[in-house]
C-alpha cells in the first residue's frame, strides 16, 4: 500500500512538471499564439509589420490589459528602423494601428526624430528617410525605443492660415501625451507625444479684433500651414492630418498602449558583430546609415547643456506685423 501511495505520488508530481513545461512552452511562444489573420501581415516588406516588433507590441498590450490599465480594442506599434520616406514622395508605413477584436490592421506613415547637429561638438541628427540615432535626452529631438502609454489630450490654438482668396482657418493642433517605462520613463519631461505633421511657418501678426484668439491690441497669429508628414520630428510620433484624425478620437478618454522599436538594447544587438545574426533591422535602412547608436540621457544631457551655455539664443524677436492683405 505504501509502494503505491509512492509511486502515485511520483506519478503526480511527474505530470504536474509536463503541465509545468506545457505552459511555460506556451507562454513564450509568442508566435504561435498570434492570430492567423494577424500573422499573415508579418513581414519585412513595406506595409508589413516585422515579428519581433509585433510580438513587443503584443505582449505589452496584453500586459496592460491583464493589468486593468487599458480596456481599448487597439493598440499601437512603430518601427522607427523602416524608412520614412520611399522615394518619388511615397511615404513609409511604419506605424501600426491593430484591433484584434475586429481584426483590423493598419499600416501608416509616421516621422522621427530628427536629432541635433551640435557644431564642433558633436552631431547626432538624423537624415529624413532612415533614422540612425535614438536616444533619450532632453533636448535631443531623439526618437526614443520602448513601452508607452497614450494619455490626455490637449488641443492647443497655433495661428489662422489662408485657405481662399480672402479666407482665412484657425489651426488648433490635438497633442496625446505619452507616458513612458524605462528608458523612456522621461516622455512627459520630454513632451513626447503624438499628433498631427502640422505647423504654421513664417508668422506674423495680421488685425482681427473680433477673433477670440486675438490679443489685447486685436491682433491674431498669422501663417503658412506647412504638412511634414513621413518627414522628421522633434521625437514625437507625427502622422499624417487624415491618420491623426482617425487615431486621435481612439485614444481619447480611452488609452492605450504603444510600442516603439528599436529599444537601446536592440540597437546594441546590431551594433556589434557578434550579435548582428540575431539582431532584426530593416536592410534598407541599415545598408544606408551603416551602424546606428544610442545616445543615453547620462551622456549625452550634460553636453546639451554645456553647448546650450556655450550658445546662448539669442533674445526673442517681436512677431512682425503682416505685410499685404
Amino acid at each position: 500500500m505504501r509502494l503505491r501511495s509512492v509511486y502515485l505520488g511520483v506519478v503526480a508530481s511527474l505530470l504536474l512538471m509536463v503541465i509545468a513545461v506545457a505552459v511555460s512552452a506556451r507562454s513564450f511562444a509568442a508566435p504561435s499564439d498570434v492570430p492567423a489573420w494577424l500573422q499573415a501581415h508579418v513581414g519585412d516588406s513595406d506595409g508589413q509589420i516585422s515579428q519581433v516588433v509585433l510580438e513587443r507590441a503584443r505582449a505589452l498590450y496584453l500586459k496592460k490589459v491583464a493589468q486593468g490599465a487599458v480596456k481599448n480594442p487597439c493598440y499601437f506599434a512603430m518601427d522607427a528602423t523602416r524608412p520614412s520616406d520611399l522615394g518619388d514622395g511615397k511615404p513609409g508605413h511604419r506605424y501600426y494601428v491593430i484591433c484584434e477584436a475586429s481584426q483590423s490592421f493598419r499600416a501608416i506613415s509616421s516621422g522621427h526624430g530628427s536629432g541635433r547637429n551640435l557644431k564642433g561638438v558633436v552631431d547626432f541628427a538624423n537624415g529624413r528617410r532612415c533614422a540612425k540615432n535614438f536616444g533619450n535626452a532632453m533636448d535631443s529631438s531623439l526618437t526614443a525605443g520602448g513601452a508607452y502609454m497614450t494619455s490626455e489630450a490637449k488641443t492647443s490654438f497655433k495661428g489662422y492660415y489662408r485657405i481662399g482668396a480672402k479666407q482665412d482657418a484657425v489651426f488648433q493642433r490635438t497633442f496625446i501625451q505619452f507616458d513612458g517605462e524605462g528608458e523612456a520613463a522621461n516622455a512627459r519631461q520630454r513632451v513626447i507625444g503624438g499628433h498631427a505633421a502640422q505647423v504654421l511657418h513664417g508668422m506674423c501678426l495680421r488685425k482681427n479684433p473680433k477673433s477670440s484668439h486675438a490679443d489685447h491690441d486685436g491682433y491674431v497669429p498669422f501663417g503658412k500651414l506647412v504638412d511634414y508628414a513621413s518627414g522628421r520630428s522633434n521625437g514625437c510620433t507625427s502622422w499624417s492630418p487624415a491618420d491623426a484624425q482617425q487615431i486621435i478620437p481612439m485614444v481619447k478618454d480611452n488609452p492605450t498602449t504603444l510600442y516603439i522599436y528599436p529599444e537601446s538594447r536592440d540597437i546594441a544587438a546590431v551594433a556589434s558583430s557578434r550579435s548582428q545574426s540575431g539582431a532584426y533591422w530593416n536592410a534598407s535602412c541599415l545598408k544606408e546609415i551603416g551602424t546606428p547608436k544610442f545616445w543615453p540621457r547620462k551622456t549625452l544631457e550634460p553636453i546639451i547643456a554645456q553647448y546650450s551655455k556655450d550658445h546662448p539664443a539669442p533674445p526673442p524677436q517681436p512677431v512682425p506685423i503682416c505685410k499685404g492683405p
